[in-house]
Order: structure tokens, then C-alpha cells, then sequence
């Protein structure tokens, strides 16, 4: 009994070292990444989580007063003003809206590059390829051009004569919303192909015999099987669009009419150079950090509440 007793307990030893050393291996990979990653993110947001405790204008940058601890001065006067929270709520709206349409389009190119031929699937990946390539600058001048008042030919196709879409809130953001998505979808398209490829032929050919509509089939079938690469496209895309800045300020010449078209980065930018309040203005780059850690770690807990395995 005494040897058994001593075989049953030992036994487990080797697997649980064999289990261990499995489970750190992708961390020992991801070790030089991560190193480099770290060294490059952890000091800017120290210094942003710093300044964003002093008052710091271009007084104190130029030496003609000293430096002020501030404390959370600088997020008491942020959260006190009604513009931060108009703004931080059109941030919200429009990264959503963007986030949504992007997946959309994406998703539905990348079912259809599966159900093509060679020649379109090509030139339709070329095509993706070179609006994915395209500096936001330059793409949003085009944008700017291909609906403008005056020369713009969408107004002439669509009959519209001389209506300005930068001049109205909505339009104006419309007309961004467009150039996100544009430049945005090439990846979730990419991405998402590759998945489907990934997937055997055989689950899809069962679901068409059972008589499986191709909504049916992406709802049930695909989306599930995909749903490590949608939550990682998901991420990518909310920190994409939630700190959006070169298309809203080059669109809509820093913010629309009166700051109507203002998003978060754009806003912290006015104040941190415009306005010279750097304190003020890293205040809300660390409120901005805080709200994507909140989006990614909440929605990546739901999916573990649900069984997901990432």
C-alpha cells in the first residue's frame, strides 16, 4: 500500500512539468517582442501620466515660471467642462459607427473574394491592398476632392449642385465615416479571408446540403469558427477609430464650424498645442488610454464568460 500510495502521488510530477513548460514556451517566443513593445510604451505613458499632474503651458516650457504640481487638477477642470463630454460622447458614436461599417464591408468582401474567380479575386485584392497603402493625408485629400462644393464629381453624378458636406455636423461626419472605412477594411477583409480559407470545405459543403442560406451559413458557421480572428480585427478596430485624428483634422479643417466635428484626439490636440495646456491635453491622452484599456479588457471578458477561447 505504502508503494502505491508513493506511485500515486508521484506520477503526476513529470506531467505537470511537461504541462508547465508547455504553457510558458509562447511566452519565452513572445519574450523579445514584448521587451521591445514594453520599453517603447512604458516610458511615453509615463511621461504622459506625469505631465498630465502639473501645470504645464508654454510658460513653463519656455522657463519663464516654474513648474506646479497640479495633482488631478487638470482632470477636475477636463471633467467640468460640458465641450469634453459633448465630445467624448460624437468619439464614441462615430468610432462605433466606423467600427461597425468596417467590419461590414470586410466581412462581406472577404465571403465574396471566397466565391469569385482568380482574375477578379486579384484585382480586387489589389484595389484593397492600395487604399490600405494610402497615407490617411493623402486619402482624405482625395476624399476632400471627390465630393467637393464646386469640382467635386459625386455632387454632379448625384445632382446635388454645390452642397458643401463639410459644412453640416452630419455630412461632415459622413463624409469621414466614408474615408475610415475606406482605408480601414482592406485589413478585416485580409484577415477575415485567411480565416475562411483556414476553415475545412467540408463543414461548408454540409451546411449548403442541408440547405443553409449563405447568411445562414456565416452566422452559424463561419462566424463562430472565426471568432479568435473577429474579437482580434474587433480591437484593432475600436483603438483605431476611437483615436482617429488625421482624417477628422485634415476633412474637416481641425474640427468643423464652431468645433462641431471634434473627436477626442483632436481635442487634445487643440489644447496641448493649440492652447498650449499640455497638462490639460495629456489629461485626456490618459483618459483615452483608460477608456480603450476598458472597451478591450470588458469585451474580452465577455467572450471568456461565454466559453471563448483565445
Amino acid at each position: 500500500m505504502r508503494v502505491v500510495r508513493g506511485l500515486s502521488r508521484s506520477s503526476p510530477r513529470p506531467y505537470r512539468r511537461r504541462s508547465s513548460r508547455r504553457q510558458k514556451a509562447p511566452w519565452l517566443y513572445l519574450a523579445p517582442a514584448l521587451i521591445v513593445l514594453g520599453s517603447l510604451l512604458v516610458y511615453p505613458i509615463y511621461q504622459l501620466g506625469l505631465i498630465s499632474l502639473f501645470k504645464y503651458t508654454q510658460a513653463q516650457v519656455s522657463g519663464g515660471e516654474p513648474t506646479t504640481f497640479e495633482g488631478f487638477g487638470n482632470y477636475a477642470e477636463l471633467f467640468g467642462d460640458s465641450q469634453f463630454w459633448h465630445v467624448l460622447l460624437a468619439t464614441v458614436v462615430f468610432a462605433a459607427a466606423c467600427v461597425v461599417s468596417t467590419l461590414a464591408v470586410g466581412c462581406a468582401l472577404a465571403v465574396l473574394l471566397t466565391r469569385v474567380r482568380a482574375v477578379p479575386r486579384l484585382a480586387l485584392m489589389l484595389a484593397a491592398l492600395g487604399a490600405w497603402a494610402t497615407p490617411a493625408v493623402t486619402g482624405s485629400t482625395v476624399w476632400l476632392f471627390l465630393f467637393d462644393a464646386d469640382f467635386g464629381p459625386v455632387n454632379r453624378v448625384l445632382g446635388l449642385g454645390d452642397y458643401s458636406w463639410t459644412y453640416g455636423r452630419f455630412s461632415a461626419f459622413f463624409l469621414v465615416l466614408l474615408e475610415v472605412v475606406w482605408c480601414s477594411f482592406p485589413f478585416v477583409m485580409v484577415t477575415v479571408y485567411a480565416g475562411i480559407r483556414a476553415v475545412p470545405g467540408e463543414v461548408l459543403e454540409a451546411a449548403a446540403l442541408d440547405g443553409a442560406s449563405h447568411w445562414r451559413i456565416w452566422r452559424s458557421v463561419l462566424a463562430p469558427m472565426l471568432r479568435p480572428i473577429l474579437v482580434v480585427v474587433t480591437i484593432q478596430s475600436v483603438i483605431w477609430d476611437f483615436k482617429v485624428f488625421t482624417q477628422i483634422y485634415v476633412m474637416t479643417n481641425g474640427g468643423g464650424i464652431a468645433g462641431q466635428n471634434l473627436v477626442l484626439n483632436v481635442y487634445a490636440y487643440q489644447q496641448a498645442f493649440a492652447s498650449s495646456q499640455y497638462g490639460l491635453g495629456s489629461a485626456i491622452g490618459v483618459v483615452m488610454l483608460l477608456i480603450l484599456l476598458a472597451v478591450t479588457l470588458g469585451y474580452l471578458r465577455l467572450l471568456r464568460r461565454q466559453g471563448e477561447e483565445l
